[in-house]
């Protein structure tokens, strides 16, 4: 009789520790959810805003000529599928452009003062203009948060060390200044040469000798996003302007 309550004491002890353990084991995973949970809730709004590849339009890029001499130059967009708007409208200017045996795309005189010549209609041009559907990936692990009071100073500090002169920079943010300062702060980067090359090739029938292509990605953020935004400061390195003078410069506003 004996025997037989101690198996059985034992059985009860087993089946306590039993439950006891698989508890612990419950609550250890319910815990280790509530990890995971509150990291994604951390690190995924940030993540998403720190790379991602959005829907994005290339808006207002131009171009500017500055040859040593008066030159005429075609020049082409290596993706005009991608092309949403343009002027001269680029479609005819390259039909025109083919149809009097020149390469396709705008056909143009340049003069070293930056006025342009449209060799098809005879019309004076200071610059080329196009928007377009912009693929880049935007990497926003790296750039600069900008409160709104300061993206005048900010603007003309980065595009003069970006290579553009006084006039460029002028127009950048005559266009740009308004829609920036919509926002409390801007998280702002500016495209690699490299990525703008690859998402909109810009070719020419003469070669100049510098090309300078700027491309400026933003986002709006709150005072909140702003303080919580903690980034290295993007490095940027300044062109020489030299001979035959090519400039591109545009943007892209990345939605909330």
């Amino acid at each position: 009789m004996d025997n037989s309550k101690e198996i059985n004491n034992n059985q009860v002890n087993n089946n306590e520790i039993k439950k006891y353990l698989e508890g612990e084991r419950k609550i250890r995973s319910v815990k280790k959810f509530i990890k995971i949970i509150v990291i994604l809730l951390i690190c995924v709004p940030f993540l998403s805003l720190a790379r991602m590849i959005y829907n994005q339009s290339s808006a207002k890029p131009i171009i500017y000529l500055y040859p040593e001499e008066e030159t005429e130059v075609s020049v082409t967009l290596g993706k005009p599928k991608n092309i949403t708007a343009s002027y001269p409208d680029y479609e005819t200017s390259t039909k025109a452009s083919k149809e009097n045996g020149k390469q396709g795309g705008w056909n143009v005189v340049a003069k070293p003062d930056g006025t342009l010549t449209d060799t098809n209609t005879g019309r004076k041009l200071y610059a080329l203009y196009w928007e377009g559907i912009n693929r880049m990936k935007v990497d926003f692990s790296e750039g600069f948060v900008v409160r709104k009071e300061d993206t005048i100073n900010f603007l003309e500090e980065k595009l003069a060390i970006l290579g553009l002169n006084e006039r460029e920079s002028e127009e950048f943010i005559v266009y740009w200044l308004p829609k920036m300062q919509e926002n409390e702060y801007n998280l702002v980067k500016f495209a690699s040469r490299e990525e703008i090359d690859e998402d909109m090739p810009l070719n020419f029938s003469v070669q100049p000798d510098t090309v300078i292509r700027v491309m400026m990605q933003y986002r709006g953020l709150s005072k909140e996003e702003a303080s919580k935004t903690k980034i290295p400061e993007q490095k940027l390195e300044t062109p020489e302007r030299k001979g035959f003078v090519a400039v591109e410069w545009g943007g892209s506003e990345i939605e909330n």
